[in-house]
């Protein structure tokens, strides 16, 4: 049976969120993300509106270069647990349609209704009717790509936002992707695309003309991936196992600084919302690691495999903190440190070391703080030793 493949992906997410519960925000152009301190912020967009979008602005740009293009914008700090909340809802919406669904972030998923054909139709129907509970229920729109693999449909999804349904029939794979940017090429970053138009290769057409070997002559095992993908091949299965890579927070700081304090209570901070969101998507990490930027953007990370599962600050930061100390270096100004966590399998309740008070000790807390936050909000409580750090917030 000829396989369908959805992607569903939700249409500028945070600021669609932001919109919703703020009516007052609608037609306006709204970015989420770092405070631009009337640009002198030194963070990043998160996401914007596609009212914001006109200006130029957009997800991972400097807050300060957004501002510039749109001074007169709605600037947000992220509220994560409200995403979080409408994330759910809408994964359960696809769930009802397919058990085969591979969520790739907060606002993405693969969905396989291969098997789900017999009983709600097609897969564009299934498309639309996912799109009218999705709207419905949540009062947000999505866009939705459907082919017979992940990388199509992924491709499909973005063409025709917001609120897009692109079909690309079985077959017309390679003519569907001939015309489109080879940065379009999962793999293709900016210097292998680059490199790529260095050569006059411009259209993926014109990569799916060349043979698998001419490509892997010139880019080794990478060029005949892309070989690949440029001929509209993609054999991996949605893998409901699979689900987020990772999960990670950064923090840049307003300015440059070598404070050890500030390092540790900062890193402690993010290892504190990494595993608050860990904990609410269900998931545990055997793999952390850390970012480093310095002032002049010099940027590395580290990173160790634990022993263990991990979804609690107690385990995550002492690793974190090991791992960055090393890249500290007397009179070196940091711009940036992140935390992040990935090799996630799923939690099991109940499930604590034999023999361990402390784990326990600290599942207790971790529950209770995620009950405080739930219920009053992000900010409603946190460790004594970042109190002293304006820095940190």
């Amino acid at each position: 049976m000829q396989r369908a493949i959805l992607h569903v992906d939700m249409d500028a997410f945070f600021a669609a969120v932001e919109q919703r519960d703020h009516p007052e925000y609608l037609g306006k152009p709204v970015i989420v993300g770092a405070d631009p301190k009337n640009g002198r912020g030194r963070g990043i967009v998160a996401t914007c509106s596609y009212e914001a979008r006109k200006f130029g602005v957009h997800s991972a740009q400097p807050i300060s270069q957004a501002w510039k293009m749109c001074p007169k914008g709605i600037y947000l700090p992220p509220a994560m647990e409200k995403y979080q909340r409408a994330s759910e809802r809408i994964m359960a919406i696809f769930l009802d349609f397919t058990d085969m669904v591979e969520q790739v972030s907060i606002d993405e998923a693969f969905l396989d209704v291969t098997g789900s054909v017999r009983l709600f139709g097609p897969a564009p129907k299934i498309a639309e009717r996912i799109k009218s509970r999705v709207l419905l229920e949540t009062r947000l729109s999505c866009s939705v790509g459907i082919a017979s693999n992940k990388f199509i449909a992924k491709v499909a999804s973005d063409l025709e936002k917001p609120n897009g349904l692109v079909i690309v029939e079985p077959g017309k794979e390679k003519e569907f992707l001939a015309p489109l940017s080879i940065g379009r090429l999962w793999g293709v970053g900016k210097k292998t695309e680059a490199f790529l138009r260095s050569l006059g290769y411009e259209r993926i057409g014109q990569l799916s003309g060349l043979s698998k070997g001419e490509l892997a002559k010139r880019l080794g095992k990478t060029g005949e991936h892309l070989w690949e993908l440029a001929n509209g091949l993609d054999v991996r299965a949605v893998s409901p196992e699979d689900g987020y890579k990772s999960i990670g927070h950064e923090r840049t700081f307003e300015r440059d600084t070598a404070e050890v304090g500030v390092l540790h209570d900062t890193l402690l901070d993010l290892s504190e919302k990494v595993a608050h969101r860990l904990r609410l998507n269900g998931a545990q990490a055997r793999t952390i690691a850390v970012k480093f930027r310095e002032a002049d953007f010099t940027t590395c990370t580290r990173r160790t495999t634990l022993n263990t599962s991990a979804d609690t600050s107690e385990k995550i930061f002492p690793v974190a903190w090991k791992l960055l100390q090393p890249l500290l270096r007397k009179g070196v100004l940091v711009r940036l440190i992140g935390v992040y966590a990935s090799n996630l399998g799923t939690q099991r309740p109940g499930q604590l070391p034999l023999f361990e008070p402390t784990a326990a000790k600290e599942r207790r807390l971790a529950s209770a703080l995620d009950d405080i936050t739930r219920r009053y909000g992000d900010g409603a409580i946190t460790r004594a030793a970042l109190v002293s750090h304006k820095t940190v917030k």
